[in-house]
């Protein structure tokens, strides 16, 4: 029984607790219930090291899509154990699996679990057996065709498009592949483009204005106030004076001809150019 108690511990069945400081049982006393390992003669074999348990995974399909029967809904659990991991892949990407012919090399199928003894297919950095490597809705064989990874299970190209494949606000079709985020919708890389020079944006920055989006470049060309005195832009954040027609940044309003700043100060103009009280009847200007 000691024993037994010490196996069922290590594998976490028992978990032990402290016995209280101050607290002792009398050698007379007889416990209210028995441990089951005392009274079942078979409990230790329901948990004996060569037994094995299954685990069912559900996956929902989104809403509208038809629903498999159980018999035909199949899973792909991961291997117990495995020495390579398989770098992520972003979602919604096609793939394919590589064939190896039978050889001394025997793989678990990360579909059974069972060891390979034949030819074998290798993809998402797991083996399989050629016959169970199957799209998850249709159960076409996916051994010489391309597929998708999604929800832990594999679709051919076609189920995925019509199951889960975003569609794009701008052309309206299924974007299989990279996906553009932008603006609470989903894009095709290619179809998120500036309104003014059509170039994708990829990873760079863009404005909106008027509910178009737009490069840099191309905003602050089109768009953005520029200083009269530096022809930079004046952006957000930035202190600036309105005179003489003009937008200028608070450090640039000076004088045409001693530059002295004239933020708050009387000031003339000539040619269109601003003055200190000083030089306002500068000839040279």
């Amino acid at each position: 029984e000691k024993t037994l108690k010490y196996f069922l511990v290590s594998f976490g069945i028992l978990k032990t607790a402290p016995a209280p400081v101050h607290s002792y049982t009398p050698a007379n006393a007889e416990p209210a219930s028995r441990p089951p390992w005392v009274t079942d003669d078979t409990f230790s074999q329901k948990f004996a090291p060569g037994k094995t348990t299954t685990t069912v995974t559900k996956h929902i399909l989104p809403r509208g899509a038809p629903v498999p029967s159980p018999a035909s809904t199949s899973a792909y659990p991961s291997p117990v154990s495995t020495s390579f991991q398989a770098p992520p892949i972003a979602r919604g990407t096609v793939q394919r699996a590589e064939r190896f012919p039978a050889s001394s090399r025997t793989p678990l199928c990360g579909h059974c679990n069972s060891i390979i003894r034949g030819p074998f297919l290798v993809a998402m950095g797991r083996s399989w057996h050629p016959e169970e490597f199957n799209c998850a809705y249709c159960k076409k064989s996916l051994a010489d065709m391309c597929f998708v990874e999604e929800q832990n299970s594999v679709y051919c190209e076609r189920c995925y498009e019509q199951f889960f494949a975003p569609t794009c606000a701008r052309c309206h079709t299924k974007i299989m592949g990279e996906v553009m985020h932008a603006l609470r919708q989903t894009w095709h890389t290619s179809c998120f483009v500036c309104a003014a020079c059509k170039m994708p944006f990829g990873n760079s920055l863009f404005h909106m204005e008027d509910g178009e989006p737009y490069c840099e470049k191309d905003y602050i060309a089109l768009f953005s106030t520029k200083c009269h005195g530096c022809d930079f832009p004046v952006e957000a954040g930035d202190k600036f004076i309105e005179a003489l027609g003009h937008t200028w940044h608070d450090t640039c309003f000076i004088c045409a001809v001693c530059h002295v700043n004239l933020e708050g100060q009387p000031f003339y103009s000539k040619k269109d150019k601003p003055l200190c009280k000083k030089h306002a009847h500068a000839i040279n200007v």
